[in-house]
Parts: C-alpha cells; sequence; structure tokens
C-alpha cells in the first residue's frame, strides 16, 4: 500500500496513476468550490455539489488513513526507532500529514459545530495544498522558504521598523490637518503600509508640505523594501536549482564505473530526476557530457601508454 501512495516516478506507472488520479481530484474540488459561488449554477446543481463533495471527501479519508497506517513501511520511518503506534504519530505531526487533515476536517467539523456552512465552504480550498505533495515546484519552493527563513525574517523586520517609524512620523505630520485618517498610529500604519509594498490605492494621502516630502522618501525606501525579499527568494530559487543538479552530477558519476556506463542503474538515476525536479533533456545533457569526459580521459590514458 505504501508504495502505491508514494510520489510517482515515470518508470512505476502505479505511481502514475495514484498522483494523477489524486491531483485530478483536487483539481477538480478547487473547480467545484468556485463554481458553487456563482448562485445560478448553485441553484441547478446544488445536489451534484453535495454528492461530489461526499465522494471527494470519502477518497480523502481513505487516503489519510491509508497514508498514516502504511507510513511505517516506508524507508523513512523504517529506520527510525520505536514501535509503529509512535511511527504513525510522528508521521500525523508531519506537514503533509497536517495538510492532509485540514482538506477533510471541515467537512467533519460541521456535525459538531454549528455554523454557516459558507465559511467552512471557504475551508475546502485548503485542500490546493495538498498539491505539495505531488508538485515538484511547491516543494523546491517551500525548501526556499525554510531554508531561507532567517533572511526572511530578518528583511521583514526591518520592513516592519520601517513602516512603524513611517506611522509615527505620518501621524505627527498629519493628524491635525487629516484627523480621520491620521488620528492615531496604528491608523496611519495603513498609509505606510501601501506606500512601502508600493501598492498605493490613493486613499490616504498626505497633504502638508512635510508630509508629501516624507511620503516621497518613503516611497523611494519602499521600492527597495519590495526588491529585498524577492532578491532573497530568487537566490534561494537559484542555489537549490544548483544543489539538484549537483546532486545528480555526483549520481551520474557514480554510475560510470571504470568509464563505462552501469545499465543496472538507470532505474535509479531515473527515480532520481524525477525526485529532484530535472528535465529529461538536460539530464540527457549531463550524461552526454559525462559520456565525453570519461571517453576524452580514457583516450588519453591510452595515447600516454
Amino acid at each position: 500500500m505504501a508504495k502505491c501512495l508514494e510520489p510517482s516516478t515515470e518508470y512505476d506507472k502505479r505511481y502514475l496513476w495514484v498522483d494523477t488520479l489524486l491531483i485530478l481530484l483536487i483539481g477538480l474540488n478547487v473547480i467545484a468550490l468556485v463554481l458553487h459561488s456563482i448562485e445560478a449554477i448553485e441553484q441547478v446543481y446544488y445536489q451534484h455539489f453535495i454528492y461530489f463533495e461526499l465522494l471527494s471527501i470519502a477518497i480523502f479519508t481513505v487516503e489519510y488513513a491509508a497514508r498514516i497506517w502504511s507510513c511505517v513501511d516506508t524507508p523513512y520511518y523504517q529506520q527510525q526507532a520505536g514501535s509503529n503506534m509512535q511511527k504513525r504519530l510522528h508521521y500525523i505531526r508531519s506537514p503533509l500529514a497536517i495538510i492532509d487533515l485540514l482538506a477533510i476536517l471541515p467537512f467533519y467539523l460541521g456535525f459538531f459545530i454549528q455554523t454557516d456552512l459558507r465559511y467552512l465552504r471557504v475551508f475546502r480550498l485548503l485542500r490546493v495544498f495538498k498539491l505539495s505533495r505531488y508538485s515538484r515546484a511547491m516543494q523546491l519552493l517551500l525548501n526556499v522558504f525554510k531554508e531561507e527563513r532567517y533572511s526572511l525574517f530578518a528583511a521583514f523586520s526591518v520592513l516592519f521598523i520601517i513602516m512603524l517609524v513611517a506611522a509615527c512620523a505620518m501621524y505627527t505630520l498629519e493628524k491635525d490637518i487629516q484627523p480621520e485618517h491620521f488620528s492615531s498610529i496604528p491608523q496611519a500604519m495603513w498609509w505606510s503600509l501601501v506606500t512601502l509594498t508600493t501598492v498605493g490605492y490613493g486613499d490616504v494621502t498626505p497633504v502638508t508640505g512635510l508630509g508629501r516630502l516624507f511620503g516621497g522618501l518613503i516611497t523611494i525606501v519602499g521600492i527597495g523594501m519590495v526588491a529585498l525579499p524577492a532578491g532573497i527568494l530568487a537566490s534561494g530559487f537559484s542555489e537549490q536549482l544548483s544543489r539538484r543538479r549537483q546532486f545528480f552530477q555526483l549520481a551520474l558519476d557514480q554510475a560510470f564505473k571504470d568509464g563505462k556506463f552501469a545499465e543496472e542503474t538507470e532505474p535509479l538515476l531515473k527515480r532520481l530526476r524525477a525526485e529532484l525536479g530535472i528535465s529529461h533533456t538536460e539530464a540527457a545533457i549531463m550524461r552526454e557530457l559525462m559520456e565525453k569526459r570519461y571517453q576524452t580521459l580514457h583516450f588519453n590514458d591510452t595515447a600516454g601508454r
């Protein structure tokens, strides 16, 4: 069971079918949520939406229970110490398991919590985060956030400090002229937020000379502050991609024994390429370059003799 629920690889169609069906079901759930918000469509197909929701909940619940039960058979948890129950409890606390739980939890909460069903319906959008299990791009993004969390925290901390200083200054400069917009520092923080993020809705603007001068300076600072987190994320993406290529390069290097490619390593390389998100074309080019390098080294050795 664990093998069928593992992320798919190109050489095993069982994984591919399970992943494809689950991804399709998640996509249909998102489409159903959007269409359900259209009153004319909801009135006509209300029962169909209900039946589809029940079917989706049943499948996602079975998937969640199956993952918990079979997690002990995966290589990662087989290497962990402890009983099977302890391993399952550890898996339940993992981020992917929490996402799976949040995807079905709103439906079951409706039986115990008396609230407007429209609010619970919105929480069904959390099912889209289940795609992080299957999408290499989303996994890459999560890894970037994880590794760059301290840099991002520092950047947003500086942004918050500048926003607070700007709100305090604008409160001092504009409170007498525009008490309806700058009557307090928290109220002035709305202006500083939209200005620093270069959104500038225009609903709140300074009118005094000093206020406009200071507002212009904050706008210029905001351009640089918005670029700072973007630069951190771009650098993190580039570093992650470089690491993945280097890791695959090392695996290719190990596959060439005595200058010849070991055919028995082909399935492992295919799986590794799929897990790292490296395209087939890029992997083929890397392998071709590796073969040429070993052929050149072999030719030089032969000529030297």
